[in-house]
């Protein structure tokens, strides 16, 4: 993982708090606080304060584990290579979830099935990504978490595009942008906790959105193949077919 600015003087600060304790001499403290400037890794920076505590802590917490955690905030998940570009549901459903890399452009489609896309735990390949969800008779159900600088735009037609997950983000978060249209189907965005136990619990026992979806789907799929052509075009809302020119 690429080191920070921030996170090169935060070691650097820990190495002015532990000359002054005397934990290091002034030949130490000038030789490690040089290397911290020259870093470009976070294994770069980790030897230089494994045997140091963190600063501001009352127990030696090695400062190697406080500059690790950063992995979780926003700058330690922003960079890497994309998991994918997309994800198809025809018929079907398709998730996204858990630790993956996000790329600049994702797109989404659903057609007789759905798809979940959830963000809580997921890496960016830039601060701005946008994701353009495309819903035909199907669903999509994009999941972030409360502190992601999330914009929702985009159509619903005969369907809905729900825009309610819109919001600002706390500072240094990614900017993610949520496009496309839905066409008898729907695109929701909600915000939960990353520790949504109930939402951990519905995936793995298999209740989620893309299910829920994917056997709706099928049996709609089921039922228009027993019906006559007359019947389809009613079902659809078509009615009867107009009389040809000429006609009684």
């Amino acid at each position: 993982m690429r080191a920070s600015d921030a996170e090169r003087e935060r070691v650097a600060e820990a190495l002015r708090t532990a000359v002054a304790e005397g934990r290091l001499d002034m030949e130490e403290f000038g030789e490690r606080l040089d290397a911290a400037y020259k870093a470009r890794t976070h294994a770069d920076l980790a030897p230089l304060v494994r045997d140091l505590p963190a600063a501001g802590t009352e127990l030696a917490v090695p400062a190697s584990e406080a500059l690790a955690a950063t992995d979780e905030s926003w700058e330690g998940r922003i960079g890497g290579t994309p998991s994918s570009k997309g994800a198809v549901a025809v018929m079907g459903g398709f998730q996204r979830h858990g630790r993956w890399t996000v790329p600049r452009m994702f797109t989404a489609f659903t057609f007789w099935g759905g798809g979940q896309i959830d963000l809580r735990q997921a890496h960016f390949e830039g601060r701005e990504v946008t994701i353009r969800c495309i819903a035909v008779m199907g669903g999509v159900e994009v999941v972030v978490p409360p502190d992601l600088d999330v914009e929702v735009n985009g159509l619903g037609l005969m369907g809905g595009f729900d825009s309610k997950g819109t919001g600002t983000g706390s500072p240094g978060s990614p900017r993610v942008r949520i496009t496309g249209f839905a066409f008898w189907g729907g695109v929701g965005v909600t915000r939960k906790e990353r520790g949504d136990k109930r939402s951990r619990m519905s995936l793995e026992k298999g209740n989620c959105p893309s299910r829920r979806l994917r056997t709706t789907a099928r049996s709609a799929v089921s039922g228009v193949r027993g019906r006559s052509p007359r019947e389809k075009r009613e079902g659809a809302g078509l009615g009867q077919p107009p009389p040809a020119p000429g006609a009684a």
